[in-house]
């Protein structure tokens, strides 16, 4: 299989039947947001190796994620809030993942001395245009604020379709 934007050849599934699902078109519309985007997956390196020439995307920045075992989290709290705070440094982020929750939310609210939004997604569809909608109006609301908020802000991605 070839991808439109990239031109490189695809296996068809890589072993994942959930990768055949993703939209050609992603890359593009994410580039366009005009951040600086970041896998934020537990896939990891390999988002870059099996999601980005699906989507048309350049190889992209990982988030390092530590040993899951030595997460001493509030319980309720996604394993992957703590480091993204820690991981953005005051700096405006999107979270866009289709396990965010309440305790994520007023974690970051707490913790994380930017603007943040933490946009979840619904597993079954993916991103949609009412999901581009959003990110889009809060990246420009965010840039056009003084002080920090008026920063590129940092973009992470899960690569669920």
């Amino acid at each position: 299989m070839r991808t439109p934007a990239s031109g490189l050849e695809v296996a068809v599934d890589q072993g994942n039947p959930l990768l055949g699902r993703l939209d050609p078109d992603l890359g593009l519309r994410l580039t366009a947001l005009g951040c600086d985007l970041v896998w934020a997956s537990a896939w990891m390196e390999e988002a870059n190796e099996a999601v980005a020439p699906r989507i048309g995307l350049p190889r992209l920045p990982v988030m390092a994620w530590p040993d899951a075992c030595a997460d001493d989290s509030p319980r309720g709290l996604h394993w992957k809030t703590r480091h993204l705070v820690e991981w953005a440094n005051g700096r405006p982020f999107i979270w866009v993942d289709d396990e965010i929750s309440s305790m994520d939310r007023l974690w970051v609210a707490a913790q994380h001395a930017g603007p943040a939004l933490l946009h979840r997604v619904d597993p079954t569809k993916g991103l949609e245009d009412a999901d581009f909608w959003v990110l889009a109006g809060w990246l420009g609301t965010t840039s056009r604020a003084p002080g920090p908020g008026a920063q590129k802000a940092l973009c992470g991605f899960p690569s669920s379709p």
